[in-house]
């Protein structure tokens, strides 16, 4: 029974980690149109991204390479983080 316990404890712990780690997801592309008063940037991919409220804004301009973390909030794609790539 112990030995149960223990193996099931292991397997949801291992599941749970990888679970987190997946949600995060990571494009690198160019900057398509930015617009600070709309929170929305776009790609030349034409992945579309909402901005959070807390955002700063690095100096994101159109034709820039940028890298961005993002997650999904019901249909949207939400950036965590957006860095500009040299």
């Amino acid at each position: 029974m112990r030995k149960l316990i223990m193996t099931a404890a292991a397997a949801a712990v291992l599941a749970s980690g990888g679970a987190a780690f997946a949600a995060v997801k990571h494009i690198t592309g160019t900057v398509k149109t930015y617009d600070g008063t709309a929170m929305s940037l776009v790609l030349d991919d034409g992945s579309t991204f909402t901005l959070p409220k807390t955002f700063k804004d690095p100096g994101l301009k159109a034709g820039e390479k940028v890298r961005v973390s993002w997650d999904m909030s019901g249909k949207h794609k939400v950036a965590e983080a957006v860095k500009i790539v040299k």
